[in-house]
């Protein structure tokens, strides 16, 4: 699955109640945040250009008042962060889809609350000669100015070595993340269930219908669908790791519902293809394994966890806990759980919409190692397949395909109470 494009904006559900910690930036039938009405308290980007050569590049980005910026410099893959505070991108369609020069391409969105990040691909190793905001003079909006000069990788490594200024933004956002504590005990017994519509903010997931419609759009709005005909039926409470086009990192998602006490893990993605791929279609559901399943599953995986890095995160400076969570293996129960969902999943989504020919499959996706929450990914179908396209954005097949999600999870939630609550919930 692909992971490069244009970033968006989004925010947790518990974000909301415990006041927006964290959001993150897009567009399409399911919403572009760059074609939204910008409040107007915040800066708003209007264009973007690239000049230059493979010794020196400019990004220019105009902006509608003079605002802060920091930039700093990640290896392995070879990328430019720039740190703003937030702003609105109305940027033109598809850009950062390709660059010039130093610059390969570029994405950008919200990355916490209150600030927002642009980051860029670059094509060898680079130093930051210049970024700054020029203050609007003479009719000229104020411009976000960033020059690039070629360099060695000794140089470039030296550099990254002194500069610890991303080690300290990654440390930021963790800090606004951990903020946001386990809900505190209500006495409602009901289930938690929690819905993690993947992508979001510089990560956008496949790109279909000529770059228009992002995959983490369409996620986001299957995620929402499901969640109200899950909160409809009164048995469960449900929360979503976001509610628009945020970015959180993949640790996140599994700390969200670790910390949640979650009994139920779903994360919601749409797949895809190369075009030597072949007319591959339907719905496939993933659970966690060290060995996957087949080469597609494991090259999904490693695409999907690829996200964190996409969006300028370091993960070799996650805390040991961090690490060892995702290097655990799931506990065996609870991995016996995430089986039994998967395959009540697909006996229900059988009835009633496309299944790949092979719909249950394994991977070692970093979002499903919660060891003590059972856990499922499911790609809804490919959105590089023309039919399963129309689906994925049709109201009627979002609703028939939630509603089957939903009796899948009455099922194993009959199941549990039934007489398997040796599991994991059991013990809380």
């Amino acid at each position: 699955m692909k992971r490069e494009g244009q970033i968006v904006t989004g925010r947790w559900r518990t974000t909301i109640l415990a006041a927006a910690l964290l959001t993150l930036a897009g567009a399409s039938p399911v919403l572009a945040q760059s074609r939204a009405q910008a409040p107007a308290a915040l800066p708003v980007a209007t264009d973007i250009r690239v000049a230059g050569d493979d010794q020196s590049t400019r990004l220019i980005m105009d902006v509608t008042q003079n605002l802060g910026v920091r930039a700093f410099t990640l290896a392995d893959p070879y990328r430019v962060v720039v740190d703003i505070p937030q702003t609105i991108f109305q940027l033109p369609p598809k850009s950062g889809d390709a660059g010039r020069g130093l610059i390969k391409a570029y994405r950008f969105g919200l990355v916490m609350a209150g600030g927002s990040r642009i980051v860029i691909d670059v094509t060898k190793p680079v130093r930051i000669e210049k970024a700054q905001v020029l203050e609007a003079k003479d009719g000229q909006p104020a411009r976000l100015v960033l020059d690039l000069t070629a360099t060695d990788r000794e140089a470039f490594m030296r550099h990254l070595a002194l500069d610890r200024t991303a080690v300290r933004a990654n440390e930021a956002i963790r800090k606004s993340i951990d903020t946001v504590v386990a809900d505190k005990p209500s006495g409602d017994v009901r289930p938690l269930i929690v819905i993690d519509p993947g992508h979001g903010g510089p990560d956008t997931g496949t790109k279909a219908g000529g770059g228009e419609i992002l995959e983490k759009d369409v996620v986001l709005g299957f995620s929402t669908v499901l969640r109200d005909q899950l909160e409809k039926s009164g048995r469960y409470r449900v929360v979503m790791t976001r509610t628009d086009d945020t970015f959180i990192p993949l640790i996140d998602r599994v700390k969200f519902a670790r910390n949640r006490q979650a009994q139920l893990f779903v994360s919601i993605h749409a797949d895809a293809l190369p075009k030597s791929g072949g007319a591959v279609q339907g719905a496939t559901i993933y659970t966690l394994s060290d060995t996957a399943s087949d080469a597609e599953a494991a090259k999904l995986a490693e695409d999907e966890n690829r996200s964190d890095q996409i969006a300028g995160i370091d993960l070799g400076k996650e805390p040991g806990d961090v690490a060892d969570i995702l290097l655990d293996l799931a506990h065996r129960e609870t991995k016996t759980f995430s089986h039994a969902f998967a395959r009540l999943l697909i006996g229900e989504m059988r009835n009633a919409v496309r299944l790949h020919k092979k719909p249950l499959k394994s991977a070692g996706f970093v979002v499903l190692k919660a060891p003590d929450v059972p856990s499922v990914l499911i790609e809804l179908g490919y959105m590089t397949n023309k039919q399963d396209l129309k689906l994925l954005t049709s109201d009627a097949w979002r609703a028939k395909t939630a509603a089957t999600m939903a009796e899948a999870v009455d099922q194993f939630f009959r199941t549990r109470i039934a007489g398997t609550e040796a599991g994991p919930s059991a013990r809380r």
